[in-house]
């Protein structure tokens, strides 16, 4: 029997891992419970709850039952998370700060938005002067 939530072949370089130990989350699945998002982030059940009690953004919903039910997207926040604290070192306090800043950072309008707007309102007069 094949689990669906492999991890890739993990490469040593120098005594490092590499990216090749990046987990796959499972295509099928919506919904997630603990003990599956444990293994698929590859660390206990306790440390992801001590982790929903001190960064914010985890937040998983629960079910009826009152379970932890993890999404895709709560998968993808705590596998970075742990990126966060294994591989860059980081304190908790210190990812919750890079989490805070990469979604203030998200949530910034882009040079881009200014442009498209420019382009709204030029078709707008296009359109009005067509009527």
């Amino acid at each position: 029997m094949t689990r669906s939530f492999e991890r890739s072949e993990r490469k040593r370089v120098d005594g490092f891992e590499t990216a090749d130990s990046i987990p796959r989350i499972p295509e099928h699945k919506k919904y997630f419970r603990i003990g599956e998002v444990s293994r698929i982030v590859g660390v206990e059940p306790y440390v992801l709850r001590y982790w929903e009690s001190e960064i914010p953004q985890v937040r998983p919903s629960r079910a009826d039952s009152n379970q932890r039910t993890y999404q895709r997207k709560d998968l993808e926040l705590l596998l970075e998370v742990k990126r966060l604290l294994y591989d860059e070192k980081l304190t908790i306090e210190g990812a919750r700060k890079r989490l805070r800043e990469d979604r203030c950072a998200a949530l910034e309008p882009r040079k881009d938005d200014s442009i498209l707007k420019e382009i709204h309102r030029d078709l707008m007069e296009i359109l009005r002067l067509l009527s």
